[in-house]
C-alpha cells in the first residue's frame, strides 16, 4: 500500500449533512456529481479537515454546523494511511451558552489529540479549488497562504510558527503604538520574532527548493501541463543558502531597531518574511505565470499541485489524499485526458467534484461514482455510455 485511502467517512450535522456515511473501495478515484449546491464541494471540505489547519474554506468552526442542527457537527473517517488502520474525528460540541466559544476536538482512535496537526501521522491531504484560480493576479498575501499550505503538508508544525510569527508581529506593533513603550520589553518581542521570522522563512525556502527539484524531475510528463519554476522573493530568503540562522536573526533585530519609527508611523511592521512572496514562472515561455493566459494559469496551477503530490509521495513513501474541485470542467480534453493519467501514475485517492458526469467519462470504469443531492450521497446511475 503506496497511498494513504479513506475506507468510510461520517458527516454528523456538517454544513447541509444532517447525517451521511460513505463507504469506499480503496484507493482511486471517487467522483461527486451533482447540481450545483447540492453539498460536493462542503463534502470535501470536511474530508480538507483531517489535516492540519483550518481546511479549504479556512472556515470559522462554528460555520460549519448544520443549520438545523444543536450547532455542534462532526466529521470521521476510517483510513489507511501510513500507521496502517486508524479512524480520524474532528468537530465541536453543541454550544453551552450564548458566550461559550466552541473549542474544536480532534481524535485518534478514539483518543483526544492536542490539534489536528497528529493526523498528519497518518495521511497528508493536498487540495485544489476554484478560489485558487487567480492566485497568480491576487495579491501576495494569497500566494503566501498557498506556500504555507504546500509547506503545512510536509511540515505539520509549520501553521504553529507562521501563527507563532503573526503574534509577535502584532505584540511589536502594539508596544510602537505606545507613547512611552518599554525599550527592553520591545528589544525581547523583536530577539522573538527574528527568531521565529527566520524559522518560518528557512521552512518555506525548503519546501520551495524541493518542489523546484520535482518540477525538474516531472519536466518532460505531461507536457500538457507547461512547466513551472518557482523562487521565493524576499531578503531573508535570499540570504538563507550562505548565511547561518543565526547570522540573519541578527540582521532581522538590527533591522527591526532601525526602522521602529518608520514602523511606528505605518502602525505594521514593513519588512520581514510576511510580506515575502512566491514567483511562478510558465518557464517554456519564460513570462510570469500572472502574464499567462487564464487556460495556462490553471494549467501551472495544476502542475504545482501534481509536483507537489509526487513530492510528498517521495518524503514519506504514501501519495497524499488529493481534493480537486471543479478541477476538469475548464479542462479541454486533452489536458482533462493528460490529467487522469497523472493521477493514475501517481497512484493516489482522488476526490473529484463536477456537476456533469460526462465530464468523468475517461475514467468511469475505474472511479467510484457518487450522486449528492439533498444532503445525501448515492452511487450514481449512470445515462449515459
Amino acid at each position: 500500500m503506496t497511498a494513504a485511502c479513506i475506507r468510510r467517512l461520517t458527516l454528523t450535522n456538517f454544513r447541509n449533512y444532517h447525517a451521511a456515511q460513505i463507504g469506499l473501495d480503496g484507493a482511486g478515484p471517487v467522483v461527486l456529481t451533482g447540481a450545483n449546491g447540492a453539498g460536493k464541494t462542503n463534502l470535501i471540505e470536511a474530508i480538507s479537515l483531517l489535516a492540519p489547519g483550518r481546511g479549504l474554506r479556512r472556515a470559522i468552526m462554528e460555520e460549519l454546523a448544520f443549520a438545523e442542527g444543536d450547532g455542534g457537527w462532526a466529521v470521521s473517517a476510517e483510513v489507511e494511511g501510513m500507521l496502517g488502520l486508524a479512524t480520524l474525528g474532528t468537530g465541536i460540541d453543541p454550544p453551552a451558552g450564548e458566550d461559550a466559544a466552541p473549542s474544536r476536538k480532534c481524535r485518534i482512535d478514539r483518543e483526544s489529540v492536542g490539534s489536528a496537526a497528529a493526523f498528519a501521522d497518518h495521511l497528508r491531504v493536498v487540495w485544489l479549488t476554484p478560489a485558487m484560480d487567480p492566485l497568480f493576479n491576487g495579491p501576495a498575501s494569497e500566494r503566501r497562504r498557498f506556500l504555507d499550505r504546500l509547506v503545512l503538508a510536509v511540515d505539520a508544525q509549520h501553521s504553529s510558527r507562521v501563527a507563532a510569527l503573526e503574534r509577535c508581529l502584532r505584540s511589536r506593533n502594539r508596544l510602537l503604538e505606545e507613547a512611552h513603550s518599554d525599550p527592553h520589553w520591545l528589544e525581547a518581542v523583536e530577539h522573538e520574532t527574528a527568531e521565529v521570522a527566520v524559522a518560518v522563512a528557512a521552512a518555506r525556502a525548503e519546501t520551495v527548493n524541493r518542489l523546484s527539484g520535482a518540477l525538474t524531475a516531472a519536466r518532460d510528463s505531461a507536457p500538457e501541463f507547461p512547466h513551472a519554476e518557482i523562487a521565493l522573493e524576499g531578503w531573508m530568503e535570499k540570504l538563507l543558502p550562505n548565511h547561518s540562522a543565526i547570522e540573519i536573526e541578527d540582521r532581522y533585530r538590527a533591522l527591526l531597531k532601525e526602522n521602529r519609527a518608520r514602523d511606528a508611523a505605518a502602525g505594521r511592521t514593513l519588512d520581514g518574511p510576511h510580506l515575502s512572496d512566491l514567483s511562478v514562472t510558465h518557464a517554456g515561455k519564460g513570462i510570469l505565470a500572472s502574464d499567462a493566459s487564464t487556460g495556462e494559469q490553471k494549467a501551472l496551477l495544476i502542475r504545482l499541485v501534481l509536483a507537489h503530490a509526487r513530492l510528498i509521495k517521495e518524503m514519506t513513501g504514501f501519495a497524499p489524499l488529493l481534493l480537486l474541485d471543479e478541477v476538469v470542467a475548464h479542462l479541454d480534453p486533452a489536458r482533462r485526458a493528460a490529467l487522469y493519467d497523472a493521477l493514475a501514475a501517481l497512484g493516489a485517492q482522488v476526490w473529484m467534484t463536477g456537476a456533469d458526469p460526462a465530464a468523468f467519462g475517461d475514467i468511469i470504469g475505474r472511479a467510484q461514482m457518487l450522486e449528492v443531492r439533498g444532503g445525501a450521497v448515492e452511487p450514481l446511475r449512470l445515462k449515459f455510455q
